[in-house]
């Protein structure tokens, strides 16, 4: 037989090797979700070797605090321009700093009426979720509309930004915000490879992403411990019937290998209590893990 026989076979049996495993990850996450109380839509894609797969991956989903990536991108695009600097303070008045809602700024300094560089103020929002910090944020940059024309100049079309934490205090409002699986694992590579920011600012805002202090049982809990994940949360609360609008986490996971892969995953309309719902987000991460680990 010749060489290039030898050749076709084996690049036939690794064809036919890869897509099985691909074919097995997708049973496996169908399997997971299938009996859930939820709209459940993941986006999966290694950066290096380009292996991707979906389910529900158009899903329109409302986004709740993973919008403060967006946030941070709008942000630190200004400190980019030399607009905005990382080292300069901002003054927070005690009027921004609303008690009812989650805010460690809050807990930590309220009376407000002080200065916070803006440092630390991205980290207050980005790494423990500090919906005060958010809105304050928002401002900063001009409001929603100057976060929406930044993502959509990435070429990011399914996006939607309109309201901000505060607002989100009315039911309705919660699904105002919101973007697809699809669409956020395309953003996130785009941010990794260094196509938004520049150099610093991107890996500044990776690694504050590292620190994220929510969701240690969500994503997080599904990999090996010390595994390195920059990744933001979003979570709802639930109305009178129990309907939680969303639960989300979407991030970056870097593989023994040093390679990396994203995983998107958004739930919609959940009926399932918290904890089993961020079970399934484990569930999936564990699952996304072992494919690329193992493949």
């Amino acid at each position: 037989m010749t060489k290039l026989f030898y050749i076709i076979i084996f690049s036939v049996f690794s064809f036919h090797a890869f897509a099985q495993t691909t074919n097995q990850l997708r049973e496996q996450l169908n399997q997971i979700i299938a009996s859930k109380n939820a709209t459940v839509g993941i986006s999966i894609k290694g950066i290096e070797d380009k292996d991707t797969l979906s389910i529900n991956g158009n899903l329109k989903a409302p986004m709740m605090s993973v919008f403060k990536f967006h946030i941070a991108l709008a942000v630190l695009n200004k400190v980019d321009d030399g607009k905005l600097s990382l080292t300069q303070e901002i003054f927070i008045k005690k009027k921004d700093l609303h008690e009812d809602t989650w805010s460690p700024m809050q807990k930590e300094y309220p009376n407000g009426n002080m200065n916070l560089t803006l440092d630390k103020l991205l980290r207050y929002t980005v790494s423990h979720s500090d919906n005060n910090g958010c809105d304050i944020l928002i401002d900063l940059v001009g409001g929603t509309k100057e976060v929406q024309k930044l993502i959509n100049k990435q070429g990011i079309k399914d996006f939607v930004i309109k309201v901000n934490e505060e607002q989100m205090k009315t039911w309705k409002n919660l699904y105002i915000n919101t973007t697809t699986p699809l669409a956020t694992t395309e953003l996130l590579e785009k941010f990794f490879k260094g196509e938004v920011l520049k150099e610093n600012t991107t890996k500044y805002l990776y690694q504050i992403m590292i620190e994220t202090s929510r969701g240690l049982t969500w994503m997080k809990a599904g990999l090996p411990e010390g595994t390195e994940l920059a990744h933001r949360t979003g979570i709802s609360g639930t109305n009178d019937d129990n309907l939680r609008v969303a639960m989300n986490d979407i991030g970056i996971v870097k593989l023994p290998n040093g390679k990396h892969f994203i995983l998107s995953v958004y739930l919609k309309n959940i009926t399932e209590k918290q904890e089993d719902t961020e079970k399934i987000i484990a569930d999936i991460a564990r699952a996304t893990w072992d494919y690329f680990t193992k493949k």
